[in-house]
């Protein structure tokens, strides 16, 4: 998608806005001996009363309203019987259509009490996001996202999940540019155009090359002991720099 009107932009930015809202509030909900499905039915019932549809469901058929990670789940986790305990990494990925437009967020937080670990690569990985958005303008080379990306795991001691990929967004959950990956592609040659409309979300892990597929048919995993963290904005590129549709400023 490429935004050329304010009436489109202010179009995502509602959408944007609502699903920032709900993973907001998903998050705060968090405690322990809840399932992940009673998590999932909250972000379904605050999707609905804004007037959003569940883009998964939408768009694949996916069975939840939103994808909930666990521990050494890494994405697309679907909510269901798993009970959350504490000191459990938990990932929510948020994304939904709204009069039209696809936004989609995500973030890694903690059923408390935290640990330095978990906190160490949650930290990395808004540091990735942090400066990939800061390579975000027209004109630029798309890879510049993953050099960023990269270059924050490499000093960090951290892996990238290299088979999870940022996307094109905003009238589809996935559309081009496709497969913006998340380390640094020199073969990669597409430039960032004024309204463009994609995502940045960087997985970083301490064990994790590669996501795989943890028998379900949806639910992607890496080793088990390690910790992995992705967040992810939606954000529209400007002539100077990003304009973030979603805001995650609030996620510890």
């Amino acid at each position: 998608m490429t935004i050329h009107t304010q009436e489109e932009l202010e179009g995502l930015q509602r959408a944007g806005r609502t699903v920032a809202e709900v993973l907001r509030r998903m998050a705060a909900a968090i405690e322990p001996g809840m399932t992940t499905a009673e998590l999932d039915a909250l972000g379904e019932r605050w999707l609905a009363e804004a007037g959003a549809e569940p883009a998964p469901r939408l768009a694949y058929g996916f069975p939840g309203a939103t994808c909930i990670s666990v521990n050494e789940e890494i994405a697309h986790g679907i909510p269901g019987a798993r009970v959350l305990r504490r000191g459990d990494m938990v990932n929510i990925d948020v994304s939904a259509r709204v009069d039209g437009f696809f936004a989609d967020t995500g973030a890694s937080t903690v059923v408390p009490p935290d640990d330095v670990a978990k906190r160490r690569v949650r930290h990395a990985t808004r540091a990735a996001l942090d400066a990939a958005l800061r390579e975000v303008k027209a004109g630029a080379r798309l890879n510049r996202i993953g050099q960023a990306i990269e270059g924050v795991a490499r000093r960090s001691g951290l892996r990238i999940v290299r088979n999870l990929c940022s996307h094109g967004v905003g009238s589809a959950l996935h559309e081009e540019p496709t497969e913006i990956t998340g380390y640094h592609e020199p073969r990669d040659g597409r430039r960032m155009h004024e309204g463009q409309v994609f995502t940045i979300e960087p997985f970083l892990s301490t064990k994790a090359r590669a996501a795989v597929d943890g028998g379900d048919g949806w639910t992607l995993v890496g080793p088990a002991g390690g910790i992995t963290a992705q967040y992810e904005h939606t954000l529209v590129v400007g002539r100077q720099g990003p304009i973030v549709v979603t805001d995650l400023r609030w996620v510890q």
